[in-house]
């Protein structure tokens, strides 16, 4: 990708200079996020781009390991960070730091800083001093955008006698515009039985059941109700839901913790055994069938398009954003989520089972300073709700089907890569409305002069002026 582009009068106009930092080989929400927002400057070409790729938590560093023109792009852009820190030849125009608030650092003649928020309700004081030092704040969906405009704390001084007063209000003050993540259209589309091709495919040709719910999420920190997904209570109502029945269906669970290990495949086995284990011996319970590992995109498409996949199902807790709950609305597939947070931008009750709940305080083991904090609340689901939505879909299937391929053709549209580029450039151009274009001039190029007799200059001819005295 060049550096500048040629214009009408003679010179070049310079891209303007943008710097980010994100994890942007990460296997993680944070990471998905970043390489969208790349891959929406890539596109447009109207920028010089170098990225720091930097750690998310203890997730795998491999989602550019498949070589092709986007990774390999996106890996050329990255610069190291030595003992001295980063060496860059000039300050960037444009700064964009894309993690969470209370990282974000101060680099650009403009700086940007790109969140997906908190899942909960309550964004914390130290990500609006965060969002503060920005000049500008991006985040993913209408729910996250709410939660940083509508905290709000006091500021307090201390006082000689051990009192504290208050000496005025912590809130956002800088502009906030929401981003979404937009998905290629050509990465997760509906696909015909012929054309799955992939191993995840062959593993699901395996499971005995014609009808399948999907559940896709990272198993979280917290005991029985307390991950943020939701993930074992999801299960066990769905164990409830269809317990005894003739010709039941099945749940294919794909989790994982925050890594791909042994280990952790182990973890996730126990886990779900103690689920199961809480079930007396003579109750008949559905098959539930667990995957664990890294899937490619392709084999991600291939899961929600596979005959034998029904429905996506997932009561999770809270979303800034919900991406696999946006991809499976992509290949047509029935969504049932919770009635809260982020995916509602993408999810409707016309189109989707929403199911209904209750706001509850966050548990104290999902306490995390500055990010998760202890007067939040979060949504949990209704366990009638969620029964009546699990056999609505199983005994009104043609029903639901018909309005999610309506909903895909309205996602597609709305919600593709190319149209989260037409939200982003406004924004942009806004942002770096006040830096400066920089224009390199073209001179003219100085003809070569022939080594012998030098060329006659013809000199202006003096006047000459009389009565002067020297």
């Amino acid at each position: 990708m060049g550096t500048k582009s040629e214009i009408h009068n003679g010179g070049y106009l310079m891209k303007k200079f943008i710097f980010m930092c994100a994890p942007f080989s990460s296997r993680s929400g944070y990471g998905n996020h970043a390489r969208d927002i790349y891959r929406c400057l890539y596109k447009l070409d109207e920028y010089e781009i170098k990225c720091l790729d930097v750690r998310w938590g203890d997730c795998p560093r491999n989602a550019l390991s498949t070589p092709s023109e986007f990774n390999d792009s996106l890996k050329a852009s990255f610069v190291k960070q030595g003992p001295q820190g980063i060496q860059l030849d000039k300050q960037p125009d444009i700064y964009m730091d894309i993690r969470i608030p209370n990282e974000f650092q101060q680099i650009g003649k403009v700086n940007i800083g790109v969140t997906a928020g908190v899942e909960t309700n309550a964004v914390s004081s130290a990500w609006l001093d965060g969002c503060n030092k920005m000049d500008y704040v991006i985040t993913v969906s209408q729910h996250s955008k709410d939660g940083f405009t509508q905290a709000k704390y006091d500021k307090l001084q201390q006082m000689p006698d051990g009192s504290q007063k208050k000496v005025g209000e912590l809130k956002l003050e800088k502009p906030i515009e929401v981003l979404f993540e937009g998905l290629g259209v050509d990465t997760f589309k509906p696909l015909k039985s012929s054309e799955l091709k992939t191993p995840i495919s062959k593993t699901l040709d395996g499971i005995d059941e014609n009808f399948c719910y999907l559940m896709v999420g990272q198993w979280c920190a917290g005991g029985f109700g307390e991950d943020r997904k939701d993930i074992p209570r999801a299960i066990k109502i769905f164990y409830e839901t269809f317990a005894n029945k003739t010709s039941p269906p099945a749940l294919v669970v794909k989790t994982s913790g925050a890594g791909f290990s042994i280990l952790d495949k182990e973890d996730c086995k126990r886990k779900l055994n103690q689920i199961k284990k809480q079930f007396p011996d003579d109750i008949k319970l559905p098959n539930v069938y667990f995957i664990h590992g890294s899937l490619s995109t392709e084999e991600m498409n291939e899961m929600y398009n596979h005959h034998k996949i029904k429905a996506f199902y997932l009561t999770t807790h809270g979303e800034g954003f919900g991406r696999p709950l946006l991809e499976a609305t992509f290949t047509g597939l029935p969504v049932i989520a919770s009635n809260w947070s982020g995916h509602l931008d993408f999810l409707d009750e016309e189109h989707s089972l929403l199911v209904s709940g209750k706001m509850e305080q966050v548990p104290r083991s999902v306490v995390w300073k500055d990010i998760i904090i202890p007067e939040s609340k979060w949504f949990v689901a209704d366990e009638g709700s969620v029964s009546s939505a699990l056999n609505f879909v199983y005994t009104n299937y043609n029903e639901v089907k018909k309005r999610a391929l309506d909903l895909m053709k309205i996602n597609r549209e709305k919600f593709s890569t190319e149209a989260m580029i037409e939200t982003f450039k406004p924004i942009l151009e806004k942002a770096t409305s006040g830096v400066p274009t920089q224009v390199s001039l073209n001179l003219p190029k100085l003809k070569k002069v022939n080594s012998g007799t030098p060329p006659k200059v013809e000199l202006p001819k003096l006047k000459k002026v009389t009565g002067a005295s020297v």
